[in-house]
């Protein structure tokens, strides 16, 4: 839960350090700009508030890694064109960057209010509170990646966040070369970028990226 907290966190400074150029470039999310990114970040948010105040007595069906699922190819979001409208709704990027903190501060203290035992339904799965916000770590880390991505000198995410990260996709996948720096790791392995021939050859068996969504 303290990972949820420290990935949201540095995502929300993310976002409020771009300048209005940034929200017209585009994000490491293929056919996506940075502001409709951000405009995902929103939904994210608004989901994470949902969810919180879902409970269910309905026995527990998945935990932090077992959330995501994976696939041999990017799946993308099935509301990909409706972000994209919505995000050009906003007009003015101030407008956006004060929407996704006003409701991501909010998902920050429902977090720290929540009780990590109480169970929650999301999706038709039944999780714990604390493995539910665990395996939010992954989107708001993979999406602070797909922020930077094309933005030279912005922060990425946090270490703890990163590692963590990788262990929820090692244990999907499988491993990756320890050599490998965690960033690497996951822009590899989801796709978000083709491997190097050297990378490839030391992938061996993992050579094809994974989709995880």
């Amino acid at each position: 839960m303290d990972l949820f907290s420290l990935a949201l966190g540095a995502l929300l400074k993310a976002v409020g350090e771009l300048t209005d150029s940034d929200f017209e470039r585009p994000s490491g999310c293929a056919g996506w700009l940075v502001r409709d990114l951000v405009c995902h970040l929103v939904i994210d948010a608004q989901d994470v508030l949902i969810t919180l105040v879902t409970p269910t007595a309905d026995p527990v069906t998945h935990d932090a890694v077992t959330y995501w699922k994976i696939s041999g190819s990017p799946s993308g979001d099935p509301l990909a064109a409706l972000t994209v409208r919505l995000a050009a709704a906003y007009g003015e990027p101030w407008m956006l960057k004060h929407h996704v903190d006003d409701v991501g501060q909010a998902a920050l203290r429902a977090a720290g209010l929540a009780d990590p035992t109480l169970k929650v339904s999301t999706q038709g799965m039944v999780l714990c509170t604390s493995g539910y916000l665990g395996a939010y770590v992954w989107e708001w880390t993979l999406h602070h990646l797909d922020l930077v991505m094309h933005l030279p000198g912005a922060s990425g995410p946090p270490a703890p966040a990163l590692a963590r990260c990788r262990e929820v996709l090692e244990q999907l996948a499988g491993p990756f070369p320890a050599s490998w720096a965690d960033a690497d790791v996951l822009l590899v392995g989801t796709g978000r970028r083709a491997p190097t021939e050297a990378e490839r050859a030391e992938l061996g068996d993992l050579a094809i990226p994974f989709a995880v969504g």
